[in-house]
This record gives C-alpha cells, structure tokens and sequence, in this order.
C-alpha cells in the first residue's frame, strides 16, 4: 500500500467522512492524479468507500479500513512500545460467533501483531500497553460483550508459564 493511500486512510479516521475535493485542494496536478489513483485502489480494496451526496463525492473509512489502520498503527514507526514491562498483564477474551468469522480473523491477526499470546481458545494475553488500541477497535466495532479486556498486576505462574511457551513456538 503507498504512503499517500495510509497518509488518506489516516485522514478519514479522524473524520466520519470527507469530500474527495477537499482532499485535492492547493494540490499540483500530479499529486492530485496520485490521490485518484490512491482513492480508486482504496475503493477497489474495501478500504474506503464513496457515497455521492449533494453534488459532491464523500469518501468513508470502511470497517476493513478501520482494521488496516489499526495494522498501521503497530506497523509504524510510531509503534513503537516501552521495553521496560510497566507491571500490568493484559487480557483481551475474545469471543465472536462463526457468523462474524472475517472480523475475528482480523482481530487475532490484530492480536498477534501486539504481540499478545493466544493461552485458550477465546483468551489471550501480553504484558505491552496496547489495550487502548483495543478499546478503539471494540467501540468502532460495536462489540459489547463479545470482546472484553482487562488489566492487571497479577497472573497466576501457571498462566505465565503458558504465556512464555507459546511466545517460543
């Protein structure tokens, strides 16, 4: 994906939609050819979608968009987490019926870019500080009881123990 189609997916999620013109403004004509290309490839991909209203195009961040943001957040230089361990474990259960099969793929591939370990079917678990990102994506998805997370200082040795092996595998 190109650094103008995150720099436009990054854009959109500050805003719950924006006019394709609005992106152009003050832009030379080869920026603005490299802008419709981004947008058809991220309308093309799922990322994005655009909707006509009023004479003008709006373009909004899609749910598959939401979710490669979030993948960009880890990804980014910006992602960057504290080596030193703050103390708290975090445990995120998931649990999403067959019938939401592609959003909870995304999740566990969400999961383990954070780096958290899967220790039971539906539990997983990281000692890094990304239960913020977590909070995000369970509002932006809607999911009330189907994504929970909790932070705590203590977990049993046994669950440690299973923690590191599965980091080994």
């Amino acid at each position: 994906m190109s650094s103008n189609s995150n720099k436009i997916l990054k854009i959109l999620a500050q805003k719950p939609a924006i006019s394709v013109d609005s992106l152009k403004e003050a832009k030379d004509k080869k920026v603005v050819y490299t802008i419709n290309r981004s947008v058809k490839n991220l309308v093309k991909s799922g990322y994005i979608e655009s909707i006509s209203s009023d004479n003008k195009d709006y373009l909004k961040l899609t749910n598959k968009g939401k979710t490669k943001l979030n993948c960009l957040k880890l990804e980014g230089e910006g992602a960057l987490i504290s080596p030193t361990w703050d103390g708290l474990w975090r445990i995120i259960i998931l649990d999403l019926p067959e019938k939401r099969k592609s959003e909870r793929d995304a999740l566990r591939y969400l999961l383990k870019k954070a780096g958290f370990a899967c220790i039971k079917n539906t539990v997983w678990i990281s000692p890094h500080p990304y239960e913020h990102l977590f909070l995000n994506i369970k509002k932006d998805l809607g999911l009330g009881t189907e994504l929970m997370i909790i932070v705590t200082e203590k977990i049993d040795e046994e669950t440690q123990k299973i923690f590191f092996s599965t980091l080994r595998k």
